[in-house]
């Protein structure tokens, strides 16, 4: 194979993981990791170079559209976004005592009830029940655009939304794996953000976590720009052709994508744990 076909065929890879990982929150990098080590014999530790740098993409990408389009809560996101960086460095101190192993078994089994409870939307709240005061006081309730207009939600739980998402800091420190399957269901089952909210809001919040990951390993040398490259334009394309395709997309239709592409990640994680590959 020669380096233009080796490009193209990434490119192509990334622009549809790219679409992927927009309309459903999880970032580019659920698919881009195991794509360049795979199916292209690329070293993992640079396949996670490019794949953070294409999160980044993402995130870029799309959340900028989300925003225009009114549908990412930015105020929940710069929020949450404090606990998973908490999180993160809990997880990178922890990462050198702590057997991956076992995290990557566990992690996996969550993840597969996540990718069941994710298909079954959150049970309707009683219509007399008070808004939450911690919501209330930091203004989160909003509102998104909908084909019948605008359509107001209230958010709940935050204080159990903020645990949630500091563990999904703590994972992704420990496994070096996104964590936007967790963030998209603490938002959508917990914290009952509408789901197209939570998946948007999760977009933005993958970026910031990943641009930090990403700086580390440029300065390890990890990220190749002959393979970074064609993989952040691809992404950045896909993510932008994902957020045009979200608006009108069928809620029932994304948690089902995102069922299928979380329990294929944790299957992943349950045989790399099983094996030892962490």
């Amino acid at each position: 194979m020669s380096t233009f076909e080796f490009t193209i065929l990434i490119a192509v890879g990334s622009l549809l993981a790219g679409m992927l990982g927009a309309v459903t929150g999880l970032g580019g990098g659920v698919v881009i990791v195991p794509l360049l080590t795979l199916a292209f014999g690329v070293d993992i530790r640079y396949a996670i170079g490019a794949s953070l740098v294409s999160v980044i993409a993402t995130s870029s990408g799309a959340a900028a559209a989300y925003l225009k389009e009114g549908f990412s809560n930015m105020r929940v996101g710069m929020f949450l976004e404090i606990a998973t960086t908490i999180g993160a460095i809990s997880g990178a101190y922890l990462a050198a005592s702590t057997p991956t192993r076992a995290i990557a078994i566990i992690f996996g089994i969550v993840l597969l009830y996540s990718a069941y409870s994710a298909n079954r939307p959150p049970k309707d709240l009683p219509t007399d029940k008070p808004p939450d005061r911690y919501a209330t006081l930091l203004k989160f309730d909003g509102s998104y655009p909908t084909p019948g207009g605008e359509e107001s939600y209230n958010v709940r739980h935050v204080p159990a939304g903020f645990g949630l998402m500091y563990v999904a800091g703590v994972l992704s420190g420990l496994l070096g794996i996104g964590s936007g399957a967790v963030k998209v269901l603490a938002m959508d089952q917990a914290m009952r953000i509408p789901f197209k909210v939570s998946t948007t809001t999760s977009n933005f919040m993958i970026g910031v976590t990943a641009a930090a990951s990403a700086g580390i390993y440029l300065h390890r040398g990890y990220i190749d720009p002959g393979i970074a490259m064609p993989v952040m334009l691809g992404v950045f394309a896909g993510a932008l052709i994902g957020a045009r395709i979200l608006p009108g997309a069928k809620v029932r239709t994304l948690r089902l994508v995102f069922s299928v592409v979380i329990a294929a990640l944790a299957f992943e994680m349950i045989f790399k744990g099983v094996k030892g590959s962490f």
